[in-house]
């Protein structure tokens, strides 16, 4: 990753959540992570559009991975006492109601500064969870999310490569994700008890997140200026801007398609697939057998925990 796990980790001096006494706020915590996998559907659709079979591939991958946290959360319920419950409606909203409109904002919005904050969130949990077999759990997660961040952030690099009207639009709709974040700074310092040596410090967290944000953000490319040296109008131009060519590339976008209906009936003038392009990709046209991927890892613990705490499988046979 650009950024290393030493600058994301925060300090929360030691404090930690009880499984008992705070119950009710780790519970409320694992029902959002738990709806975040379960988002792991929208892949699909990534994978159908997939721009190159290394992406593919990672991609079917990821899907695996992300349901098998299903099991590895619902393992965590397990281990409190409490059942699945829906996540809070902001939650649902980011994970899905902002879904990327392109490959380029699917791996920039979702992947690099989304996954980001995800892993940000997984490390104060095993941090400050004071319980063995969760901890345990999650660590076992964060490989594969270290993983998931790393390859949007070399894919948004890929795909900004000299074009400076994508990196301001992803800039400006990253910055509106930024700002979303940082508006649970006022809600928890309002919410949370004062006197809680680890819920007091969520606030500084949330601060701490935004920074690590944004420092990703500018590691990646998308920005030569650290974005709190920002003005407010540049950032309100540069957000304008962004939502502005949304909507004109929607606009044109649908006109297109109406144009070319016809032809798309017939199977023609449709937007080119890996199934139209994989006799030109690198990994095809090097010739040889694939092999495993060059992300795999046979040291990966990232299996899924079954009922009563036993793992449901492991590496390779774990995917199969």
């Amino acid at each position: 990753m650009l950024v290393t796990r030493e600058e994301m980790v925060f300090d929360f001096q030691g404090a930690k959540l009880d499984p008992v006494k705070d119950k009710d706020v780790i519970v409320w915590a694992v029902q959002q992570f738990l709806y975040g996998e379960i988002t792991g559907v929208q892949i699909g659709h990534w994978l159908y559009n997939a721009p190159d079979l290394e992406s593919a591939r990672f991609l079917a991958r990821q899907a695996v991975e992300e349901f098998q946290h299903v099991g590895n959360f619902l393992r965590i319920l397990e281990i409190l006492g409490a059942p699945p419950e829906k996540a809070a409606w902001s939650v649902r909203f980011l994970a899905t109601g902002l879904m990327g409109g392109d490959w380029s904002e699917h791996v920039a919005l979702e992947m690099a500064l989304g996954e980001g904050l995800v892993l940000q969130a997984f490390y104060a949990m095993i941090d400050t969870v004071d319980e063995p077999e969760i901890v345990a759990i999650l660590k076992r997660g964060v490989r594969q999310e270290e993983r998931h961040v790393d390859f949007g952030e070399r894919q948004t690099r890929k795909a900004i490569a000299g074009r400076p009207a994508l990196r301001r639009r992803l800039l400006g709709l990253a910055l509106v994700s930024l700002w979303g974040v940082s508006r649970l700074d006022a809600f928890m310092k309002k919410r949370l008890p004062k006197d809680h040596p680890a819920l007091k410090r969520l606030p500084d967290l949330v601060r701490h997140s935004v920074r690590i944000a944004e420092l990703r953000l500018t590691r990646i490319g998308l920005t030569d200026a650290p974005i709190s040296s920002m003005s407010a109008a540049r950032k309100l131009a540069l957000v304008a801007e962004a939502y502005a060519g949304k909507l004109v590339f929607g606009l044109a976008s649908w006109v297109l398609s109406v144009l070319l209906l016809p032809l798309r009936l017939l199977g023609l003038a449709g937007p080119k697939r890996l199934t139209d392009t994989y006799l030109s990709d690198p990994l095809v046209v090097g010739g040889g057998r694939l092999g495993a991927a060059a992300e795999d890892d046979p040291s990966d613990a990232g299996e899924q925990v079954g009922p009563g705490g036993s793992p449901a499988g492991h590496g390779a046979a774990a995917r199969a």
